[in-house]
């Protein structure tokens, strides 16, 4: 038995509708409040930034059928279609290559069938982070609080209240950590829960995708992602941004309430090496220059393919920055209670199966219909979590055993 129906039933009020506390303002965080807002459940959301450009949070994303769902789901159906408007379109395959751009497989991506609509949003489409992420806070300007940094919560019978840095609180009837993958609801509520380091490290960079550029690409490449393998796990991923509309085009078409700025189609290009092959520190690392990085993965490259020099050469230098690659660690199901978690909070995971925002997105958008049901709040939480567990902790291992083929990221524990 996981719980005593008994004992995790206490932790919650006998009401229809929750208020709920949502600890974090990443994708998950907001796709769950587009989701209760749009169901009439009161809610509130706490980020410690200061705003929602506060630090770099990566460039491109990939959305497959689980992220379009969800978002499908809990966004008001004119921003569904804004979104549907502005995401790229590409080849829905991930293509291999080797370090002289010779092909070494092609991986078809699961689609659904289109639905005979305008507006359809294809299964497999690609945009800028910051742009979703402007969509899903359209809306919720009156109920998400920046500066305000989360650090413990007090549990006891019907309420849940969140303790923050300045002092002040905020109670709810549920609690849900959607923090990132360092949260500090997760280190409370799991306390065994652990994030390990995969031992991969990997630079970013964007390059702006002129007319040049297009024409030097090969036409294989205009899929999903392709990734360039070389000798000793060197590893290059790269994924066109091209826009099917110009967001701020659409956005003054189908929802003017929502201001985004002029973007441009783009390529995401990431280099991915063990950090113990880098030559460089972890330290170093996180404190180099863009210019610097560039130089470290230049050097890397060495012997390879000229045209995926070239595109490290004409990385935008303040799109450069480095990332640690670590993994949740999986843990089995817990005794539900009214503090309950999402996306990274609960299973972070290597960018090496493209899962990560989708993953986080499906949980926003499970819990806000688990909970908009109006069925006996334990049962909700507790089926939520049960296939939230499942779902979130397959796609970690799978995302973890590419990184280790693909990398030579260290194995994931257990």
């Amino acid at each position: 038995m996981i719980r005593s129906d008994a004992v995790f039933a206490n932790s919650f009020p006998q009401q229809a509708l929750p208020r709920v506390i949502v600890i974090g303002a990443g994708l998950g965080g907001l796709c769950l409040a587009q989701g209760l807002r749009r169901a009439g459940i009161e809610v509130a959301v706490y980020e410690r930034d200061a705003d929602s450009t506060a630090r770099t949070q990566g460039h491109r994303l990939h959305i497959d059928q689980r992220g379009r769902d969800a978002l499908a789901k809990v966004l008001p159906p004119h921003l569904f279609s804004l979104l549907a408007a502005i995401v790229g379109r590409p080849a829905p395959t991930v293509r291999g290559f080797d370090h002289q751009l010779r092909p070494t497989g092609a991986f078809p991506l699961e689609d659904s069938p289109q639905r005979p609509v305008e507006d359809v949003m294809p299964a497999h489409t690609v945009l800028d982070r910051h742009v979703l992420r402007r969509i899903l806070l359209t809306g919720l300007d009156d109920i998400v609080h920046y500066g305000r940094e989360c650090v413990g919560y007090d549990s006891e019978r019907g309420t849940v209240t969140a303790r923050f840095a300045d002092g002040g609180t905020a109670r709810g009837t549920i609690l849900v950590g959607a923090d990132g993958i360092g949260s500090v609801i997760r280190a409370q509520r799991l306390p065994h829960a652990r994030v390990v380091d995969s031992r991969i490290r990997l630079v970013y960079g964007r390059v702006p995708f002129t007319s040049e550029l297009r024409e030097a690409l090969p036409s294989a490449m205009f899929s999903v992602f392709n990734s360039v393998v070389g000798p000793d796990g060197r590893f290059v991923g790269i994924a066109p941004v091209e826009y099917h509309e110009s967001p701020a085009t659409a956005a003054a078409r189908l929802a003017p309430e929502v201001t985004l700025d002029p973007t441009s189609n783009t390529l995401a290009v990431m280099f991915g090496r063990r950090s113990d092959r880098l030559g460089l520190s972890d330290r170093d690392l996180r404190a180099a220059s863009g210019e610097d990085l560039r130089a470290l993965v230049r050097a890397q490259l060495a012997g390879g393919h000229p045209l995926v020099t070239t595109l490290v050469e004409n990385w935008s230098r303040p799109s450069i920055f480095p990332v640690t690659v670590r993994s949740s660690v999986p843990v089995p199901p817990w005794p539900t209670s009214n503090v309950t978690l999402l996306g990274d909070a609960i299973h972070a995971m290597s960018p090496a199966a493209g899962a990560g925002a989708n993953m986080a997105l499906r949980d926003g958008a499970a819990l806000a219909t688990a909970l908009a049901t109006g069925h006996h709040l334990p049962a909700a939480v507790r089926d939520y979590e049960l296939a939230m567990v499942e779902e979130g902790f397959r796609m970690v291992r799978l995302s973890a055993a590419n990184g280790t083929r693909t990398l030579g990221a260290d194995l994931l524990p257990g």
